[in-house]
């Protein structure tokens, strides 16, 4: 479909009796070149607003409707966690129990870390995609091995480091401990009880509603990369579902239903280091602050699919959104929905400070315009080197083409932990903006690299 038939589709996909929120969804489609989005509402005990935007399958002129199924991405790491705390209630597992103890094989280097690490990302493990070959239907003990040559970041309870390799080995855990398939267990204990349709991604089976996910590459919508079939059963988040299943999961959280008030109250307790500090992360939950509102909430990003999940849980408030794109901004999307319900929720930018390391702000204006030329940057471990694959490259760089040229680069934060020092920065573009978060280690290498739209 041409780029003008598209938007006609999103103006006519719109209600009849739009509203200023719909107008502004609308908006931030078609900045992001979004084909759908489907969102949820939930206020003080009700779904009070569901709606479809745009197209869901965009060969076959599908609108999104409140029935349309998208792929979780990692909201799914909420339901592995529930599953895991679930399984120690039962006496199956404990948190504390080192990881050696439930999966057969592993690697030295992995001694010491326990499934409590896993759950709240303190573990020290990487991630595999630097040799993931996804096209390659791994077995279990196949990708287990492959993750165990990963190198350890740090020592268990060191660091917070989001790892999806992490959650793959809950998920293994989870099926020993649980005596079948994660997925299953999932199913008999949270899905079918809350009546929800979530379930395993299967490409091969008939899902009725599904939609199509997609990427941007040459400046075009194109379908979604090919992943072969076992890599979308982990249990980093593979699921299909919609905002009404999400609505309910939320609604359920605040009660006894399925998940015991000793379990909620561990997952969405900050989780600590070794030094007593606290992370942002609890079991499957990223915990923050929004202008003084408890925000409790998870994002996912996968197959073309993106996704956010807030709970803004003293206000009764919970937003669902889901989009069947690479460039899609959930949390963006999210942001929009929850200050039209919310004033107090809007978000504010952050303020720049007075720039005293303008060798670094240089070295990331020379990052990001290798990014953009679809280069990985100098300068980087292996570790991040191996995160930022070259379709990730090309994607960012289809954002920063869309943007146009960079006019200033912003010092938001500086820190230092040891001997590493923390950065974080806001490119100003033409018509965008991205916030960068890095951190430079020994002999100046990038350690950790973040970067989202602002």
């Amino acid at each position: 479909m041409r780029p003008t038939c598209l938007l006609l589709s999103l103006a006519f996909a719109a209600p009849a009796f739009a509203d200023k929120l719909d107008d502004a969804i609308l908006a931030e489609m078609k900045r992001s070149h979004i084909p759908g989005v489907s969102i949820a509402v939930v206020k003080d005990g009700k779904i009070i607003r569901e709606q479809g935007y745009g197209l869901a399958d965009i060969e076959n002129n599908v609108q999104v409707t409140p029935a349309t199924v998208f792929q979780s991405g990692s909201i799914g790491k909420t339901f592995t966690a529930a599953l895991v705390m679930l399984l120690a209630q039962d006496g199956k597992l404990s948190l504390d129990d080192p990881i050696a103890k439930h999966l057969p094989n592993t690697p030295k280097s992995w001694e010491g870390i326990t499934i409590r690490h896993l759950l709240s990302h303190t573990s020290g493990l990487g991630d595999p995609y630097g040799k993931l070959d996804l096209t390659k239907d791994y077995t279990e003990e196949e990708l287990i091995a492959l993750e165990a040559e990963i190198p350890v970041l740090f020592a268990p309870g060191e660091k917070w480091s989001y790892s999806n390799m992490g959650y793959h080995l809950l998920g293994f855990i989870c099926n020993k401990a649980g005596g079948k398939f994660y997925g299953d267990q999932l199913r008999e204990r949270i899905f079918a009880p809350l009546d929800m349709g979530t379930r395993i991604i299967s490409e091969a089976d008939i899902i009725p509603h599904r939609a199509r996910g997609y990427e941007r590459k040459g400046g075009k919508l194109v379908n979604q990369s090919w992943v072969a079939p076992r890599l979308n059963t982990t249990a980093d988040g593979s699921l299909y579902l919609t905002a009404r299943d999400l609505a309910k999961w939320d609604l359920a959280l605040y009660g006894d239903k399925v998940l015991p008030a000793s379990v909620r109250q561990a997952s969405w307790t900050p989780a600590k280091l070794n030094d007593g500090t606290a992370t942002e992360y609890g079991y499957g939950w990223q915990l923050f602050q929004r202008n003084g509102h408890r925000t409790i909430a998870h994002g996912g990003a996968w197959q073309g699919f993106r996704s956010q999940l807030y709970r803004f849980v003293d206000d009764k408030l919970s937003v669902v959104v889901l989009a069947n794109s690479t460039t899609a901004r959930p949390g963006k999307l999210g942001d929009i929905v929850a200050a039209h319900y919310l004033p107090a929720l809007a978000v504010k930018p952050k303020a720049a400070i007075a720039e005293t390391e303008p060798a670094v702000a240089e070295r990331v204006r020379a990052m990001f315009a290798s990014i953009a030329e679809r280069k990985l940057p100098d300068g980087l471990s292996e570790n991040v080197a191996g995160n930022l694959p070259q379709d990730f490259l090309d994607m960012v760089s289809e954002d920063l083409r869309d943007w146009g040229p960079l006019r200033k680069v912003e010092a938001l934060a500086r820190s230092t932990d040891g001997e590493v020092r923390k950065y974080s920065y806001r490119l100003n573009y033409a018509s965008g903006a991205m916030l960068v978060d890095l951190s430079l280690g020994k002999g100046d290498k990038v350690e950790q690299l973040r970067m989202r739209p602002d």
